[in-house]
């Protein structure tokens, strides 16, 4: 009976430890991508978060300010720039279940006025279309100085492919989409982001619009010649670029998105354009699959700061990595951290 008792003792032992040694190698791998990266002088700060298994890890590295040591920290508000639009796709997808919308609808059922030019050949642009960008949209609106001028802007579109066909980044797309479910849902588009993810979400800390407090705490970036370089003003809508949020709050988007009990991020991450032999457009996520992995990811821009946010549901585990630096090749090594990083994790393991 004492041996039995000796072996449960020392079963639960390992049990009780098998959680803070991986949370250890959980760190160390974030430690060690994170000083590899800082070793690349355009870099000078960077915050990474991970959430595997419910379990979250949040570190800091380098200075936000050259020369001031000012570490960032989890109230630091960075700017998610495209990563915004994994939101607008968010909304989309509530509101294709809220039978508001349809992913085949043409697109100039919610426009006022005619819109002849929005077709190729008789084939309409679609929800689908603007979500997944493939509308033949261009990047950027034609005229952007403000909302009325902006729907005046895609009369001057001309769509040279047939919408469906090819992909092309569009930014004008994901604002007419935010254009679009203001109208469905008769609210602005910054009070449906609040409504249907942030309150719900308890992410208090992701916004648009900041009080003065928050611009205390708003990272300012550099270029590659470390050059400060300006924040962004938000776009008309809100449906490209323009939130702000924490490491805490990206971690509390992870789970959203991580819940496979949850019928809109099951909706969102319906691959609805196939670009690769792996390779899916969902509404506004990038999906990879193949036999080894499923990836949901997106990357955000802007003038000085970059992001990474991915997520891997077969693994239970999301990885976001922000910078304060900005410049042509940023994405890519972000790119290549984050995948560094998920192997550290994942090696040794089924």
């Amino acid at each position: 009976m004492k041996y039995v008792t000796l072996i449960l003792f020392f079963a639960l032992l390992g049990c009780k430890n098998a959680h803070p040694i991986h949370q250890q190698k959980i760190e160390n791998a974030i430690t060690k991508n994170a000083l590899q990266l800082l070793e690349d002088k355009r870099f000078h700060s960077v915050s990474i978060a991970v959430l595997k298994d419910g379990k979250s890890t949040i570190k800091h590295f380098g200075e936000l300010t050259i020369g001031k040591g000012n570490k960032p920290n989890d109230s630091t508000l960075y700017e998610l720039a495209s990563v915004t639009k994994t939101f607008t796709g968010y909304i989309a997808a509530k509101a294709v279940l809220d039978q508001k919308l349809n992913v085949e609808d043409d697109i100039r059922i919610y426009l006022n006025g005619s819109y002849p030019n929005l077709e190729y050949k008789g084939e309409p642009i679609k929800i689908k279309h603007l979500i997944t960008h493939t509308s033949g949209f261009p990047n950027f609106p034609i005229r952007s100085e403000n909302k009325e001028a902006f729907l005046e802007g895609l009369k001057l579109i001309k769509i040279e492919t047939k919408p469906g066909e090819k992909y092309f980044y569009s930014n004008t797309a994901p604002e007419l989409t935010a254009y679009i479910l203001e109208k469905v849902y008769q609210k602005p588009y910054e009070e449906l982001v609040s409504e249907f993810i942030l309150k719900p979400n308890k992410m208090n800390q992701t916004k648009f619009t900041l009080n003065k407090d928050d611009k205390t705490r708003l990272v300012k970036g550099y270029n590659d010649k470390n050059e400060l370089m300006p924040n962004f003003n938000r776009t008309l809508w809100g449906g490209i670029s323009g939130l702000h949020s924490t490491t805490t709050d990206l971690v509390k988007y992870m789970k959203l998105q991580l819940d496979p009990s949850n019928p809109i991020v099951n909706e969102s991450h319906q691959k609805l354009y196939k670009e690769g032999s792996d390779f899916w457009e969902g509404y506004h996520w990038y999906i990879i699959e193949n036999d080894h992995q499923l990836i949901y990811r997106h990357h955000g821009g802007i003038y000085g700061m970059q992001n990474w946010f991915v997520i891997y549901p077969k693994k239970n585990m999301g990885i976001s990595i922000l910078t304060n630096t900005s410049f042509n090749e940023t994405g890519e090594i972000l790119e290549k951290l984050v995948d560094n990083l998920y192997d550290s994790i994942n090696e040794n393991q089924e």
